[in-house]
């Protein structure tokens, strides 16, 4: 069984996802994982948005967390789990557009456009999707995405 310190100790000191998206963000700055999606993956607290979210999830690929994929994964498309590239190395998440969408079945929907990049056996892959969320219960899950490679 690992420790609660060897665990800590295997978590990034910044955050994989690039930083939180603000108006006021220095081109370049990059942010600590705790302040960043660790505030989401670690500590429970939830995403107020879908971009938070598509972010937090970006980096629990990174991460290779399971339950935290599984548990932001709205239960109508839920797989029962996943499997993870083995030497899968990420290389970096770029938000291309975030839309509140609107309502759907009473429940509010939003739209990430994203291209993340990911290394596998030594070749480089582009993973572009547009991914949709919603919110229920004041927690937004991921749905589903539409690949948008050309």
């Amino acid at each position: 069984m690992t420790s609660a310190s060897a665990l800590h100790a295997a978590l990034p000191k910044l955050c994989p996802c690039g930083g939180a998206p603000t108006a006021m963000k220095r081109k370049g700055a990059e942010a600590a994982f705790a302040d960043c999606c660790g505030r989401y993956i670690v500590q429970e607290q939830l995403p107020p948005d879908a971009l938070h979210l598509m972010r937090s999830r970006y980096t629990a690929f990174v991460l290779e967390n399971e339950a935290y994929l599984l548990h932001t994964w709205q239960a109508a498309f839920r797989p029962s789990s996943l499997a993870f590239e083995a030497g899968a190395k990420w290389l970096g998440l770029e938000i291309k557009d975030f839309v509140q969408t609107g309502m759907k079945d009473g429940h509010e929907t939003a739209e990430v456009e994203f291209v993340a990049r990911v290394r596998v056996a030594g070749k480089a892959n582009r993973l572009h999707e547009r991914s949709r969320f919603v919110c229920e219960e004041g927690q937004w899950q991921y749905t589903t995405a539409v690949n948008m490679a050309s």
